[in-house]
């Protein structure tokens, strides 16, 4: 007994077939129709001296809405994330609510960490918003789209700037509970 096996047939991306050959060519021939009239257009506007002049229908050269122009960088340049993120900075009181915003204000935004920094007046309101953080995140992700915001950052105060003088103990660090 010969134990034979079929032949194995190398898997093949599958050959557009002779309807999808045919919208294929229609569409390439269609986009160069095109192509080609909207040239002729130029060369007869352009013989006329009129130079290019925009016609009753919407094309390219017509003026584009601020809004319409400014989404269409946005979304050129890959800026929707750190745009969503400046409106949040926005409404941050919105977001967090009145009391907090007064003691805590955002102040940078990692993206490629995707971390918002935000620093409080005091460190009492620093520690309340770090218990707060698990749910600002969360309702962060739900305004902005999922995993825009994986960690809330909180810093302290910052301390006013250490000075050496006559009156400074050798090694003090300062009024420590307020400025921690």
């Amino acid at each position: 007994m010969t134990d034979e096996q079929p032949p194995v047939e190398s898997a093949k991306p599958a050959e557009p077939s002779g309807v999808d050959l045919a919208r294929v060519a229609l569409r390439a021939a269609k986009e160069q129709a095109r192509a080609r009239g909207d040239a002729a257009q130029q060369k007869r506007q352009a013989r006329r001296g009129g130079g290019l002049r925009s016609g009753a229908r919407a094309d390219g050269r017509d003026p584009m809405a601020f809004g319409a122009a400014i989404n269409r960088l946005i979304t050129e340049r890959g800026w929707e994330t750190p745009a969503a993120v400046g409106g949040v900075m926005g409404r941050w009181p919105q977001i967090v609510g009145e009391d907090l915003a007064k003691h805590c204000a955002p102040e940078t935004y990692d993206e490629d960490e995707r971390v918002l920094v935000v620093r409080c007046d005091s460190t009492a309101w620093a520690t309340n918003l770090r218990l707060l953080a698990p749910q600002l995140v969360a309702r962060l992700n739900e305004d902005l789209g999922h995993g825009a915001v994986n960690m809330i950052k909180v810093n302290g105060p910052a301390g006013p700037a250490r000075r050496y003088g006559p009156l400074r103990a050798p090694g003090s660090t300062g009024p420590g509970d307020t400025y921690g």
